[in-house]
């Protein structure tokens, strides 16, 4: 046996591997995210005569996921 015991234990070897495996997954999903446009950032001023609604694509898509 060599004079100095390894602190390289089952417990810490497992413990980098996953540390390791979930950084890894982490950074492959990261290019993945897309910003934000500014467009659609921006609040839109509120009516001066009521009828605030508009047929925003975020609504035609919430239309098209509920015809059955």
């Amino acid at each position: 046996m060599p004079s100095s015991p390894s602190k390289l234990s089952r417990r810490t070897l497992f413990a980098g591997a996953g540390t390791a495996g979930a950084l890894a997954a982490a950074v492959s999903v990261l290019p993945a995210i897309q910003a934000v446009p500014e467009a659609a950032a921006l609040p839109r001023p509120k009516p001066e005569k009521g009828g605030g609604y508009v047929l925003s694509e975020h609504v035609k898509q919430y239309y098209k996921t509920t015809r059955v």
